[in-house]
């Protein structure tokens, strides 16, 4: 069985939750305050087990307010459910949403025109025309289009259907980050979305596991703190287990952590392998849309993985303009764990609305932002034998352990070795002096 995490997007009051639970028969909306206002605030979490895959479900709120908890449930999808009303049609949460899922490399999708029962045909027509105008050009953009009414059942078998055929898609081709990563065989992450007391069990935390895989019993670290903590029990999609891996929605009870000590945006992760960092040398993609330039040493609102911080964007000193791409350091006003080739998303502190995004190419917190800017082509490249040396460079007399190659420079176990042989040979790289097993 294949399991997969499935996001909602889409504007407010088209229909997501109300979708979730005719597909599930679970309300993701678990505050007091959303069910008496009738909309999603923050995040929900369900699952939905169609047979031959078992989707891990994350509905997000449409409100333009609320949008950064979109982002925060967003980063750890594999496919994408967009919701779009037929008697309002597309609205501008419909495409800021869009959007965010093409800046975070979110490759394949579902689309649900909901409430399918409240238009007559002739009205359908024009806003299925709308909708495919919208997608043109992004990776919905041969997605199946489902009209659906989750208060009648219409079109639900469909949708079923649909998301089983996409969900074969993502498996087969690897289309996702996760799987194209390397899932259970790297280093344990979970970024935390949400975090609570259990009355006689303590502190618990959920999230998606973005890679590796863990068990009760091990002894975690939690980040950016570096705070030892222990796995009393694990539920994955809700079901007590004894392992969760990666593309897991996971709950853990962990022992050696208050509530108070863990915030939305903290990681779980394997001791040792990642290091919270403030500064991120990265290239940016603004999106084509924006109406202002993004200038060297502007505030923004960085989103990486489910945390939230403010940062600051150094550019070389020239304004990105819209539909532009550069290379940037984005200096954290607080720590933020990160790798090599993760997705994050860029948004203005006013007027609150989406900038741009891209990756990122290194965590450093101590080489100049000019040093790293100029490795950034180099650190960019496709080939792991240009990356390698340009990053043995940055790090000066600092000796890198191959085992942080994955994390640092997305370069596999499998390919490693080989790598820094052929570099070796080619006198590119040496063996550090007294530290064994070290470059």
């Amino acid at each position: 069985m294949a399991h997969l995490v499935l996001g909602t997007a889409g504007h407010i009051d088209h229909g997501k939750t109300s979708l979730i639970r005719a597909l599930t028969g679970v309300d993701c909306d678990r505050l007091p305050e959303e069910r008496a206002r009738g909309i999603t605030i923050d995040l929900g979490f369900t699952s939905l087990d169609l047979g031959e895959v078992q989707f891990g479900v994350v509905d997000v709120p449409g409100h333009e307010r609320f949008v950064h908890n979109m982002v925060a449930g967003a980063t750890g999808i594999d496919l994408a459910l967009l919701v779009i009303a037929c008697d309002d049609s597309v609205m501008p949460q419909t495409v800021e949403h869009l959007a965010i899922l093409d800046l975070l490399g979110i490759r394949a999708g579902v689309i649900a025109l909901t409430k399918r029962d409240l238009v007559d045909d002739e009205h359908f027509a024009l806003v299925r025309e709308e909708v495919e105008e919208l997608v043109s050009g992004t990776f919905l953009e041969n997605a199946p289009v489902v009209p659906v009414a989750s208060t009648t059942g219409l079109g639900l078998e469909h949708l079923r259907a649909a998301l089983i055929d996409a969900a074969r898609n993502v498996v087969d081709e690897g289309d996702s980050d996760r799987l194209n990563g390397g899932g259970d065989a790297r280093p344990f992450r979970m970024p935390v979305d949400r975090a609570f007391t259990l009355a006689g069990h303590g502190t618990v935390v959920t999230g998606t596991v973005r890679s590796g895989a863990t068990h009760t019993g091990e002894t975690l670290q939690l980040l950016p703190a570096s705070l030892d903590v222990r796995i009393r029990s694990l539920q994955t999609h809700g079901v007590d287990s004894e392992a969760a891996g990666a593309g897991r929605r996971t709950a853990v009870n962990l022992a050696g952590v208050k509530l108070d000590d863990v915030a939305r945006g903290d990681e779980l992760t394997t001791p040792g392998c990642f290091e919270p960092t403030r500064r991120l040398l990265v290239k940016l993609q603004t999106l084509a849309t924006e109406k202002r330039p993004l200038k060297h040493r502007q505030l923004v609102r960085l989103h990486v993985a489910a945390r939230e911080v403010t940062a600051r964007i150094m550019t070389d000193g020239e304004p990105l303009g819209p539909g532009a791409e550069g290379y940037a350091v984005v200096k954290c006003a607080s720590p933020v764990i990160a790798e090599y080739g993760q997705k994050f998303i860029l948004r203005r502190l006013s007027p609150v609305e989406t900038i741009g995004g891209g990756r990122v190419l290194a965590t450093d917190n101590r080489r100049r932002t000019r040093h790293l800017l100029e490795a950034a082509p180099a650190l960019d490249a496709g080939d792991p034998a240009q990356r390698l040396p340009a990053w043995l460079d940055l790090l000066g007399e600092d000796a890198l352990a191959p085992e942080k190659l994955w994390i640092s420079l997305g370069i596999n176990p499998a390919e490693r070795d080989a790598l820094l042989e052929q570099l070796i040979a080619a006198g590119q790289i040496l063996p550090s002096p007294g530290k064994t097993g070290r470059y």
